[in-house]
């Protein structure tokens, strides 16, 4: 299997071909403008530990660079890279003005305390100050992040900023310093939109069809709850404590509440849950359910080849970004399986990023329900450009996806280089 970056190069190659794009213009697009690495130092309980850090600026021709900031302990040079190269991809098919970028920590946030935590990011938000700016490059949370480290990093960019404040420099801030109404449920909600623009389009009644969700943080939760009042049961849903399902479908606040109490679903199945058929899975086992609608919301290359083969579903739609190798895409492709793209899918939450920037830039704060019909609005619209291209191109919607962005950023290269 390909390293994820090759795999995003792979992507554009090959449609930059379908649209019958400028060479040139390709060599430019296949590579970050900066690739920035750092070296963390953090004093800890009078110790120095020491954090590897990453920045990738991907492209700024349409705006500022734009992209989260993980603390994992698997990020690396590479995969911060393609996650780079996808927010562009992401940002050009929503038609906003920004770039595409991403970092973040090689670190287990697990492992420290919440003052740790605190000391770790304002150590990295300072380390990232003469890189970033609310018209520079404004990093948001991802994985292992939250509102609250944005709110920290925020605070210590300002303190380091001595020329003005910035509220705008970070995006994904709580509401009291700064963050949008729907920031948190952006994403998923965004997974169900298309969904329903699925539907809508295929005239498929999605009252009583069936879901399987892997991952149930922010994506899978909200997404989750956004099918659920869609009239759809979700009958399998995994996590990393484990994987459970239920034929007859799996009450969303059932889960919510376990995982409150337990930390993960690890433990929801048998009786002493409430289902008396709510049976254990493993992976496997998840991806070879027959179900409706396939969301995985969780890291990198979830469906490969092998699970691929076995799926049985009508769409997938991808709530995290990078879940399908580009051996799987070949073989669900072969099998008539429709595939919503990341870049397409999961793009609400850099959608009402770019509008808590511009409610920082404005000095204003917007309703929630105008934030989130803003959100339903323009998901609808570009799961329907996308469906047209796709129909125009004879391609899949994730080729699609990218000839549309990559046409974007063709006319500005054509102009201007």
């Amino acid at each position: 299997m390909v390293g994820i970056f090759k795999s995003v190069q792979n992507q554009i190659r090959n449609a930059v071909k379908i649209g019958k794009m400028n060479p040139n213009f390709e060599k430019h697009i296949l590579q970050p403008k900066n690739k920035i690495l750092f070296s963390v130092p953090v004093i800890m309980n009078n110790k120095v530990e020491m954090f590897e850090g990453y920045r990738i600026q991907h492209n700024n021709w349409l705006g500022p660079y734009k992209g989260g900031l993980r603390f994992h302990p698997d990020v690396n040079m590479d995969e911060v890279s393609a996650l780079a190269t996808w927010m562009t991809m992401k940002c050009a098919l929503q038609d906003i003005p920004y770039g595409g970028g991403k970092g973040g920590l090689t670190i287990k946030p697990q492992d420290y305390t919440e003052k740790e935590l605190e000391l770790i990011s304002r150590a990295f938000s300072k380390q990232l100050c003469e890189f970033i700016g609310e018209d520079k490059d404004i990093p948001a949370p991802d994985v292992g992040t939250t509102s609250q480290i944005m709110d920290w990093m925020t605070d210590e960019y300002n303190n380091n900023n001595k020329l003005k404040r910035e509220q705008g420099v970070f995006t994904g801030k709580s509401i009291d310093c700064g963050g949008s109404e729907g920031r948190e449920e952006a994403t998923g909600r965004g997974v169900a939109m298309t969904v329903k623009e699925w539907a809508k389009q295929e005239n498929i009644d999605l009252k009583g069809k069936t879901f399987t969700v892997q991952g149930f943080g922010n994506v899978g939760r909200f997404a989750a709850l956004t099918l659920e009042s869609f009239g759809m049961k979700m009958i399998a849903v995994g996590d990393s404590g484990g994987y459970v399902h239920h034929e007859e479908g799996i009450d969303i606040n059932d889960i919510l509440n376990h995982i409150s109490t337990e930390g993960s679903i690890k433990g929801f199945w048998g009786p002493t849950c409430g289902y008396a058929k709510c049976e254990s899975i493993n992976t496997d086992e998840f991806y070879a359910l027959k179900a409706d609608v396939i969301i995985p919301a969780a890291l990198e290359s979830q469906i490969t080849s092998e699970r691929a083969e076995k799926i049985d579903c009508q769409l997938i739609v991808e709530g995290a970004n990078g879940p399908t190798t580009h051996e799987a895409d070949v073989i669900l492709k072969e099998k008539g399986i429709r595939v919503i793209p990341d870049i397409l899918a999961n793009s609400g939450g850099v959608l009402v990023s770019y509008y808590e920037w511009l409610q920082n830039k404005q000095s204003m704060k917007w309703e929630k329900q105008d934030v989130l019909d803003k959100l339903d609005s323009k998901m609808g619209d570009c799961y329907n450009k996308i469906d047209e291209l796709s129909k125009k191109y004879n391609c899949t919607m994730r080729e699609a996806s990218f000839v549309y962005a990559l046409q974007a950023l063709e006319k500005i290269y054509n102009k201007t280089k």
